[in-house]
């Protein structure tokens, strides 16, 4: 087994982390462990935030019509709520995901996948007492100012600790989790908004207070989740690095009972212990603007899909079927058991099938099926229940391709721009279709038109085929491949020296 002396040093200079070169196996190292017990703490510690994410926009979808009720406690209208709080939501999470991914890069991935969970979870507690609209606008944007930031940290650190025979099918199931809380929001706003079991002004602040709680568990999970050993390589930690290696290969070798195969590569690293902003963007528009496109198109397809419609799939349950308020949660659980599977079944494909065949596929799947829905409601056949079975069936698709946004951002690009580089797309992506999304869908859905609403779901379904298109141009055979591979690291040289290989598309 290769540990020990693994890390090789030619030169030092006199500061931390700058201007030294090393030869590492430290990422062949991490690619070529097997499956372990290790490796479902990763999962768990850092996966189960989007669980949280979940719940936190379904309960919120969900309760718009209670809180616009009389006696809620809240003078706000279901539109205000769907609309304007949903889009300062995103909002947050656009500006939060460029604020906490640029500290990520640059400080690593623990420290911040705390802090930014912990803003999360103290901007979901203030929400709960929300006394007047301006309170709980401004706290729906700093919850997801901290969900924003978990997006660059989280996704970084997974992609970096998951080896790459795995990689694509666990990033994204843990990005499809998002539905298990989803399906746990719509069943738990059944019991929020049941005015038998709980006050309206009560009912729906408890559903934040019990996200709080389950937060704080992950938060004690999640301290046992150590730094990227890649990261810390890069700015000249590499005998943090290495302890960290060596542990895990430990205790994947007392779990196996068997020793760990060699690692197949190395890598030379010259050592910086920053890498500035202007670097970042010539790197990622320009020596792989092809990439950037890619990533820009999946994020802006997926983002006004998710953002713009379901959103509004409560309210369209009861003003155009008379679906009561409080089974809505009901229906919402189904598509949201769909997404889901679509991740846990598909997941495996994108390693084995390759990312050009299933990205493109699923995208393409899901918006041709929103097409077919679209035609369906404006002929009026549909029902509450066939609709829902509608949706049921294309999110199955489009929750497997929008997981694959977040891989995708995730590994085309360069080490030490990846963090930077995921809160970048999911940024300007949901930024074109998650703030303007909820805002006009709020506003086609509010005419109570078949047309308008059916509109809606066009240009979700039309973006969602252009962005298919795309993959099948753009995407990248990066399944099974390390990290370097795919993407050479701008401080990487070969070993004989020199300036790196670059691999940019």
């Amino acid at each position: 087994m290769a540990t020990g002396a693994d890390v090789g040093v030619d030169g030092v200079d006199g500061g931390h982390g700058g201007g030294r070169t090393i030869t590492t196996r430290l990422p062949a190292r991490l690619d070529r462990l097997p499956w372990s017990r290790w490796h479902w703490t990763i999962v768990i510690g850092l996966g189960t935030v989007w669980i949280l994410d979940g719940l936190e926009v379904t309960v919120v979808g969900n309760i718009a019509s209670r809180l616009s009720e009389p006696g809620s406690g809240l003078a706000i209208s279901a539109s205000q709520v769907t609309g304007t709080a949903a889009a300062l939501y995103v909002a947050g999470a656009c500006v939060g995901a460029l604020f906490w991914g640029r500290l990520t890069d640059r400080h690593g991935r623990k420290k911040l996948f705390m802090i930014t969970l912990v803003v999360y979870l103290a901007a979901t507690a203030l929400t709960s007492i929300s006394f007047a609209p301006w309170w709980f606008f401004i706290f729906r944007f700093l919850t997801g100012f901290g969900i924003g930031g978990e997006y660059a940290a989280i996704n970084s650190a997974i992609d970096e600790l998951i080896p790459a025979y795995y990689r694509g099918r666990v990033d994204l199931i843990i990005n499809g989790s998002f539905w298990v809380g989803a399906v746990g929001g719509s069943l738990l706003s059944i019991v929020a908004l049941n005015t038998d079991f709980l006050a309206k002004d009560v009912g729906w602040r408890l559903t934040f207070a019990l996200g709080v709680v389950l937060g704080l568990v992950i938060l004690l999970v999640r301290r046992n989740v150590p730094e990227s050993p890649r990261w810390l390589l890069i700015h000249g930690r590499e005998q943090e690095a290495e302890e960290i290696v060596s542990s895990i290969e430990h205790q994947v070798e007392a779990e196996k009972g068997e020793p760990l195969p060699e690692p197949a590569s190395e890598l030379v690293i010259h050592q910086r212990s920053a890498v500035t902003f202007r670097e970042i963007a010539r790197t990622v528009f320009h020596d792989y603007r092809r990439r950037a496109v890619l990533g820009f198109s999946l994020f802006v397809g997926q983002a006004f899909l998710y953002n713009a419609i379901t959103f509004g799939f409560g309210t369209i349950l009861t003003k155009f079927f008379d679906v009561p308020t409080g089974d809505t949660g009901y229906y919402f659980a189904v598509i949201a058991v769909g997404n889901f599977f679509g991740p846990l079944l598909l997941g495996k494909l994108f390693d084995t099938v390759g990312r050009r065949v299933m990205i493109s596929s699923t995208y393409l799947l899901s918006g041709v099926l929103l097409f077919l829905t679209a035609w369906l409601f404006d002929r009026g056949v549909l029902t509450a229940g066939t609709l829902t079975a509608c949706w049921c069936v294309v999110l199955f698709f489009a929750s497997a391709g929008a997981s694959s946004a977040y891989l995708t951002v995730s590994e085309i690009f360069p080490m030490e721009t990846r963090a930077m580089s995921i809160a970048f797309f999911y940024a300007l992506g949901t930024a074109a279709g998650g703030i303007s999304g909820p805002l006009l869908f709020a506003d086609l859905t509010g005419t109570g038109k078949v047309a308008d609403t059916v509109l809606a779901f066009q240009i979700g379904a039309g973006l969602m085929c252009a962005a298919g298109l795309v993959a099948v141009v753009c995407a990248v055979n990066a399944e099974r491949r390390s990290l370097e591979d795919i993407a050479t690291p701008l401080t990487a040289a070969p070993p004989g020296g020199g300036k790196g290989l670059s691999t940019a598309q």
